[in-house]
């Protein structure tokens, strides 16, 4: 598998190769100072500095078994991960964004960390639940689970609009996988999206104007890796829809907060075909 990390520029529709790897590397979130890029990969968390791009290994102390749902919060002070080595399945735990002793949030299991609230004081996630799958939300220093929506379908994706007010996520509960959005309070969720596309993982802009999501095609089961796919961007003021570039990627393209610091730009991992 080679892995490559890419930054895609909105103005000039251009695409700048970060690094390339033979290991499976996934999911970048940037650093709100906007010098680095954070990435998983072999259960293990990594700093990519982007005037000297590398794998710079980030200490999650006991934590060695990181999936691709990740990020920073908003002041730049911590990284949230999600792992599974204390019990099997994943959970949410929070550490310095430079690295050290992880702190778990989330009692309940599994759960998959995908976005910050903008007062860096919740965290949104995607938690199953009696055998179902739900979107939730907490508090970073713990506590118990908000319940916003779940039941009739998956349930994955979610990302704070920068207002704070929306949660958007993705969903078949309305018979195929679209994008979501629902008022942090809860209530009744707003379809956002509705074509023969099957889309995950929206990731609202830094200026509220569009969002970002990966699109795979009709007929796809789930989000897995090695397809032919689309990252699309979708108007939030009028729900037009354009592809900004197609890719061989899916699983560990963008499941996780992406954006620039400034917007204009996205992080994004493409992956080369298998030869055989």
């Amino acid at each position: 598998m080679r892995s490559r990390l890419c930054i895609y520029d909105l103005a000039t529709g251009s695409v700048e190769p970060v690094l390339a790897t033979d290991r499976l590397i996934e999911a970048p979130n940037w650093t709100p100072d906007g010098a680095a890029l954070i990435v998983n990969g072999e259960g293990r968390m990594f700093r990519v500095p982007l005037g000297a791009p590398e794998l710079l290994q980030i200490d999650t102390g006991h934590a060695v078994q990181c999936n691709n749902d990740h990020g920073v919060s908003p002041d730049g002070s911590r990284l949230v991960i999600s792992d599974s080595t204390d019990t099997g399945q994943s959970c949410i735990l929070v550490l310095p964004v430079a690295g050290g002793a992880p702190r778990r949030v989330t009692q309940e299991v599994p759960s998959w960390w995908h976005g910050w609230s903008p007062d860096g004081t919740r965290l949104a996630y995607v938690g199953r639940r009696d055998g179902g799958f739900g979107i939730y939300t907490i508090a970073v220093d713990g506590g118990g689970e908000q319940h916003l929506v779940s039941g009739g379908g998956h349930y994955d994706g979610p990302d704070y609009a920068p207002d704070g007010q929306w949660i958007w996520f993705n969903s078949d509960c309305g018979g195929s996988m679209d994008l979501w959005r629902i008022a942090v309070e809860g209530g009744e969720p707003e379809q956002m999206t509705q074509d023969d596309r099957v889309n995950w993982f929206p990731h609202p802009a830094p200026d509220g104007k569009s969002v970002l999501y990966l699109s795979y095609q009709p007929g796809t089961g789930g989000h897995p890796r090695d397809r032919d796919v689309e990252l699309r961007l979708l108007d939030t003021h009028d729900g037009t829809v354009r592809t900004l570039i197609a890719l061989f990627g899916g699983q560990g393209t963008i499941n996780v907060p992406c954006w620039s610091p400034a917007g204009g730009r996205f992080a994004f991992f493409r992956y080369e075909r298998d030869a055989g």
